[in-house]
Order: structure tokens, then C-alpha cells, then sequence
């Protein structure tokens, strides 16, 4: 019999035994309460945030090849790399969306064959749009370099800027949550928001040459609308100003809950907009201002003007 050495930690200083068994009956309990069961074969059931970043990096460098591709990528190979690289790309992210309909379907019976041939022609949409999402974040590219005096070119704010790494995530999260998708495409919301500091969520509609200066602390809600060639400064928030709950005190999800941000609007460092209002074409919001109330198009919006002397809104 092996004597253990004084000072020496004993072989099983954890009781790992028990505390798995406890785990597993732990997870056996979670599993059948919610469900777990459209699948699966005891195989994983929910999409891979570490899949979904690999994926999401092999977009972004089929999309701008020569810029966010391999280092040694060459003109002549270029079309070559796309198609090797969205090959891996798209049936990694058909993997995942594969994993996301069976979860969506966990509590009852469940089609597979049919969810699986629905991810297919999910994934399949989302290729045929990537020509158009190149072409809309162009302008976002675009719109950086011209709203920003520092940026020396647009290689520069498409390598470097925060917002532009944000925007090209929203684009195709924004996609996957319009057809159906919207677990993948928070997860890669949240992959950028992790990176960036700024937090978008998918089913936010922003417009052409939308543009986030430095970008840390932007906090974009799920029924924002922006228009187009909109830009906004760091720690800006379109936020929701209360959170209607139904009869029985649950919160009701879906409303239309966050601002319109029409054409054309500057919103500068700090402001914080909440509630379903209106910041009409051309506005421009100051720094650090809070509003909970529409305004018309045109508008200059400072803390210095938001209130009177006697403490009434103008």
C-alpha cells in the first residue's frame, strides 16, 4: 500500500466522484424539465460561440479578401481564396443553424429532416446576399473615413476603426435575425460587443453610411431604426424608457421600444435617447443630452436649451 508523504496533498482531495454524480443528476433534472430532446442523439444542442467566431472571421475575410485576409494573399489567388474560404465558412455556419432550429424546437416533437433542409436554405440566403452586404458596407467604410479627419484611409478604418468591425458584424447578425436565426446572430452581436465595447443588437435596421466615431459604450436597442448616413459618438445609448409587462407581470417582448433615428442625424458623445421617439432628418443631438421626447427634423439639441429657467422642457 502506497503511504502518502507528509505535506503531500491526498489523491483525492476533491471527491470528484460524488460531485459529478451531483452534476450529472443536476443537468438529468435541467434536461427533462425543459425538454432537451429534438435531435440531439445526446450529442451538443446549442450553437458554438467558438464556432461561430471562426465563422465569423472567415466572412469578414471573404468579404474584404486583400484587406482582412491572410497576409500573403495574393490578386491572382484572390477568387480562389473566396470560394475556399466561404466554402468552410457556410457549412460550419449550416452546422450551427442546424443546431439552432432543433434547440427552437426542443419542447416538442420535431421534423428534423424538415429543420435541417430550412437551415440549408437559410444558409443558402445568406450567400446570395453577401455581394449586397459588401456593397452596403462600402459605404460604412466610406462613411468613417469621410466623418473622421484623423483616418489617413479607408484601408486604415477598415483594419483599425472599432465601429467598422461593429457595423460589418451587425450586418450579417442582422440577416440572420431576419430570417430566423436569432441566437446565431446575437452571438455574433455579442462576439463583436466583446471585442469592440460596442453592443448592437441584431435586430437593429440601421442604413447605409452609418458611422460610430471610437464607439466604446454605444449601446444600440433591438427596434432601433437608423437611417442613412446617420453617425454617433462613443458611449451614446438608443435605449427603451420602460418595459410594458402583460397581466400577469411578465415582460412583453417585441414592441417597439427604441428610437427612429431619421437621415442625416449627428448624435455626439454621451447622449442618451429613449423610448419610442423620433430624431427627425438632419438633427443634431449635443453631448451628455438625455431625451425622452421626439423632435422634428432640423432640430440643435443641447443640455443648455433642453430645459428653461423654471425647470419646463423646450
Amino acid at each position: 500500500m502506497n503511504e502518502r508523504v507528509p505535506g503531500q496533498a491526498p489523491s483525492e482531495p476533491w471527491q470528484l466522484q460524488e460531485i459529478v454524480g451531483q452534476l450529472r443528476t443536476a443537468r438529468q433534472a435541467w434536461r427533462r424539465q425543459n425538454g432537451r430532446s429534438c435531435g440531439n442523439s445526446g450529442g451538443r444542442q446549442l450553437p458554438s460561440r467558438e464556432a461561430m467566431a471562426e465563422i465569423l472571421e472567415q466572412l469578414c475575410s471573404a468579404l474584404f479578401p486583400m484587406r482582412l485576409g491572410p497576409v500573403d494573399l495574393r490578386e491572382e489567388s484572390e477568387d480562389f481564396y473566396v470560394g475556399h474560404t466561404l466554402d468552410a465558412a457556410l457549412n460550419g455556419l449550416l452546422l450551427q443553424a442546424r443546431l439552432e432550429l432543433r434547440y427552437a424546437n426542443r419542447q416538442g416533437p420535431c421534423d428534423v429532416e424538415s429543420l435541417d433542409a430550412s437551415a440549408l436554405r437559410l444558409v443558402q440566403g445568406l450567400a446570395a446576399a453577401l455581394p449586397s452586404l459588401r456593397v452596403q458596407l462600402d459605404t460604412d467604410v466610406l462613411a468613417a473615413y469621410q466623418g473622421d479627419p484623423a483616418a489617413r484611409s479607408v484601408d486604415e478604418v477598415l483594419l483599425c476603426y472599432p465601429g467598422v468591425l461593429a457595423i460589418i458584424h451587425h450586418r450579417i447578425a442582422h440577416h440572420l435575425y431576419s430570417v430566423g436565426l436569432p441566437l446565431l446572430a446575437r452571438i455574433a452581436a455579442e462576439l463583436a460587443h466583446s471585442v469592440t465595447g460596442i453592443d448592437i443588437h441584431p435586430g437593429a435596421r440601421i442604413g447605409s453610411s452609418f458611422f460610430i466615431d471610437h464607439g466604446t459604450g454605444v449601446v444600440i436597442g433591438e427596434t432601433a431604426i437608423i437611417g442613412e448616413r446617420v453617425r454617433i459618438y462613443q458611449a451614446v445609448t438608443l435605449g427603451a424608457k420602460r418595459f410594458p409587462t402583460d397581466d400577469n407581470g411578465t415582460l412583453q417582448k417585441g414592441l417597439p421600444r427604441h428610437p427612429i433615428v431619421e437621415d442625416d442625424v449627428v448624435i455626439y458623445a454621451g447622449a442618451t435617447i429613449l423610448g419610442r421617439v423620433t430624431i427627425g432628418e438632419g438633427s443634431v443631438i449635443g453631448g451628455n443630452v438625455w431625451l425622452t421626447r421626439s423632435v422634428p427634423a432640423g432640430s440643435n439639441i443641447t443640455q443648455a436649451n433642453l430645459q428653461l429657467d423654471d425647470g419646463t422642457q423646450k
